[in-house]
């Protein structure tokens, strides 16, 4: 399933269209994934967690994006391959895995610009 979702960067808001991780999914996210064919991917959390996530099996860079219950962002990381530990330092209800990628690239250098 898809949703669109609009990333508000203070002056900028940025549309995207993310694939919603359901069940097993939530364990694999971004792993084994071309860099040209991988998905915006979000999870969605029913209460505010503070859960860290890896890069094992991800063969190319992504962002990270938490985001609070109200849909603001609350911290942004770039996440290179093969990292074991990426935690936030809030809890957060969401969370967006934005590939590095060609087709991404508008998105990403508004996520850029961001930071």
């Amino acid at each position: 399933m898809k949703k669109k979702i609009i990333l508000d960067f203070g002056k900028k808001k940025v549309p995207i269209e993310a694939h919603v991780v359901r069940g097993f999914g939530r364990v694999i996210g971004l792993m084994f994934s071309r860099k040209e064919k991988a998905q915006i991917l979000l999870f969605e959390f029913s209460r505010p967690v503070r859960l860290a996530i890896h890069s094992l099996f991800v063969f190319f860079p992504f962002i990270a994006i938490w985001i609070d219950k109200g849909w603001k962002i609350i911290e942004i990381k770039k996440v290179k391959p093969f990292s074991l530990s990426i935690c936030p330092e809030k809890y957060f209800s969401s969370f967006i895995e934005v590939p590095l990628s060609k087709k991404n690239k508008d998105i990403v250098v508004d996520i850029e610009k961001f930071k």
